[in-house]
């Protein structure tokens, strides 16, 4: 056998080796409030100070975290400027996590925003900024909008991500929080029912710190009805010791599950559920008072 052809063997099982990995390849998504990673009147040394960042060793636990998920696609909620994305974006690569790629979106909250970072391009950007209902007779933002765009994560393979963030429980004297995260998970599915309706066949996950539980109407309107053509399905997640909370509330000292991952039909089979968890290290609160999704998207269909 010639040099020619035997290198040309060689070059073929090493081209058929590196496509059957490219096929079989697992995608990593995480989804995580960050917990204000906003310039913001904060207690520095006992005195109020306005435009203070997120303490450093906030935001040194929130990359240590992220540094050791090793996502692919981070979504995040309460993030701030394009500037406050771009810092977290260079101290994630110092750390080995390169996500140059971004969208972000905001509602009737200027502050908070929600933002997805990804090493994989962007190819359609659809994120809702001026969405409002009325309660009464009052005409209320969405607060944080609804940030939707697309991610080609392979050459064919579109998948479409929907972040969302709903209003809190914390009391306002302008409206009742309960009525206006039921009116925002409203608007969140009709978003949903306006994607699938137009394509059926599309491969979409939804994300976000919902500020509800499981058995709330707005979780299941979201949701949508079981066995549907538009339902979505939740992705039951648990940490290490098998517990599903996502989030602890200090005041009440109370945990929660407020965060979620769904996904549309044609989506089912490519999740690696068994792969999927909370990421849980015993000093999470030093980053935020949520702990981050992590969700296994597969290459090829189970």
């Amino acid at each position: 056998m010639s040099r020619f052809f035997y290198a040309l063997i060689l070059w073929l099982i090493s081209a058929s080796s590196l496509l059957s990995g490219a096929e079989g390849q697992t995608v990593t998504f995480c989804a995580y409030n960050l917990r204000n990673y906003v310039r913001m009147e904060r207690m520095v040394n006992g005195e109020k100070l306005a435009e203070q960042p997120k303490p450093e060793r906030e935001i040194n636990a929130v990359v240590r975290f992220i540094a050791e998920i090793k996502p692919d696609i981070l979504g995040v909620c309460e993030i701030g400027s394009e500037e406050d994305i771009k810092d977290l974006q260079t101290r994630l690569k110092v750390a080995g996590v390169d996500l140059p790629n971004f969208e972000s979106c905001h509602g009737g909250d200027p502050l908070r925003k929600l933002a997805l970072l990804t090493r994989l391009p962007i190819i359609a950007r659809g994120s809702q900024t001026e969405l409002r209902y009325q309660i009464g007779e009052a005409v209320l933002p969405v607060q944080r909008g609804f940030l939707d765009c697309t991610i080609e994560l392979r050459k064919g393979f579109p998948m479409r991500f929907v972040g969302a963030h709903l209003k809190s429980k914390r009391p306002i004297p302008e409206n009742d929080q309960a009525l206006m995260r039921r009116n925002e998970a409203h608007l969140l599915r009709r978003h949903v029912d306006s994607i699938l309706n137009r394509d059926p066949n599309t491969r979409l996950l939804l994300y976000g710190d919902l500020n509800d539980q499981k058995n709330e109407p707005s979780i299941g309107e979201i949701a949508g009805l079981r066995g549907s053509p538009n339902g979505l399905n939740e992705l039951s997640l648990s940490d290490s010791r098998n517990e599903r909370w996502t989030h602890y509330w200090n005041t009440a000292d109370e945990y929660a599950r407020i965060d979620y991952v769904m996904t549309s039909r044609p989506l089912n089979g490519y999740i690696d559920r068994a792969s999927s968890y909370i990421y849980d290290p015993s000093d999470y609160y030093e980053g935020s008072d949520h702990r981050p999704l992590v969700a296994k998207i597969r290459m090829t269909k189970k």
